[in-house]
């Protein structure tokens, strides 16, 4: 059974976003104070991290953070071109 509470910061793990080590306490409030999109992805195998964040989170904290599907990258960088041509003219 995984633990409950979140590792202390001398405990850290490769952020696929970052690409260097990084510790909980830091996606826990790297958006704005609330959870990174990616840390239910990244930190369950360490702890119980989706009922510590649902402990800690209001509903619509949450749902806003984990609940909406994430964009495709492609369609991202497709909007963001999109974006930048207007802007030009």
């Amino acid at each position: 059974m995984p633990k409950k509470t979140p590792p202390s910061d001398d405990y850290q793990i490769r952020c696929p976003r970052l690409g260097h080590q990084i510790y909980f306490s830091y996606c826990r409030q790297e958006n704005q104070g609330q959870p990174c999109f990616k840390t239910l992805d990244c930190w369950h195998t360490h702890f119980d991290v989706q009922a510590y964040l649902q402990g800690e989170l209001t509903t619509a904290e949450y749902e806003q953070t984990f609940g909406g599907k994430v964009k495709p990258k492609m369609l991202s960088l497709i909007e963001l071109i999109e974006q930048a041509k207007k802007q030009k003219t």
